[in-house]
């Protein structure tokens, strides 16, 4: 879950975290991700994508091949399923709270990248209770309809 923020010569950590959790996502649902992909997929020019790959494999997150492709390296992989899992994580737990799913999307987008280790920790203990307990989890939904 935790990751590490990447704020050096690659930017932002959000930003960072956007393009490995939209990588991770083309790489599952297609079996790869092209430069070309992941542009449309964030709604952002191929130049910009470009650098930001280029900066990633520098620091060991991806190998990049222009013209072919890239892949995540075991470090790169390992931080885009732990911020995968984070934006589920918050994604699930909102929706036992019986939000709609507009808000959803854009409490996460906040939220996902400047959330601590033991907040969401504590919010992956407390959805798992909300699972369990239907009467209570239908008690919230009602607070927040």
């Amino acid at each position: 879950m935790p990751s590490k923020k990447f704020s050096s010569a690659l930017g932002s950590s959000s930003t960072v975290e956007d393009y490995l959790e939209r990588i991770l996502e083309l790489i599952n649902s297609k079996g790869y991700a092209r430069v070309v992909d992941i542009a449309a997929a964030l709604e952002i020019s191929q130049a910009s994508v470009t650098n930001m790959v280029q900066r990633l494999d520098a620091e060991g997150l991806l190998k990049y091949e222009k013209y072919r492709g890239l892949v995540l390296t075991e470090a790169g992989e390992k931080l885009a399923r732990s911020i995968t899992h984070r934006h589920k994580l918050l994604t699930d737990f909102l929706k036992l709270l019986g939000l709609n799913d507009r808000v959803i999307y854009h409490d996460v987008e906040g939220m996902e990248h400047h959330i601590s280790l033991p907040t969401l920790r504590a919010i992956e203990a407390l959805t798992r209770q909300l699972r369990r307990r239907p009467a209570l989890r239908a008690q919230l939904q009602a607070a927040t309809a």
